[in-house]
């Protein structure tokens, strides 16, 4: 069983920085498709930022509204995903998710709040 465990969430001014981390059990962070959505009260649950396996080469991709702002990125000793957010602003306030998908099968953890005063 995948466990998945988000920390780094928190209250922040805008324009301010936070890093998301997401830790999981087994070495398999390498091998796994990860991403980082979030959802918003109200709101569908949205992608922001997702890093491939590396297997596959890894590349990352961003939703338009945080590109040029978060970074993805990915620790395979530490078998743990980040997401470097700088420049936040009051709508990047949400609930954020770190998913893993691997052999075909979605893995979430429990999520962390992000929120964004202005």
């Amino acid at each position: 069983q995948v466990q998945l465990v988000e920390s780094g969430g928190g209250l922040v001014q805008a324009g301010g920085s936070l890093r998301l981390s997401c830790a999981a059990s087994g070495g398999i962070v390498s091998v796994s498709d990860m991403s980082w959505y979030r959802q918003a009260p109200g709101k569908q649950r949205e992608l922001v930022a997702a890093i491939a396996a590396i297997s596959v080469g890894g590349s990352t991709n961003y939703a338009d509204s945080v590109k040029g702002r978060f970074t993805i990125s990915r620790s395979n000793p530490k078998n743990t995903v980040y997401l470097q957010m700088n420049s936040l602003k009051p709508e990047d306030t949400a609930v954020y998710y770190c998913n893993l998908l691997l052999y075909g099968i979605s893995y979430w953890g429990q999520g962390t709040q992000v929120t964004v005063s202005s």
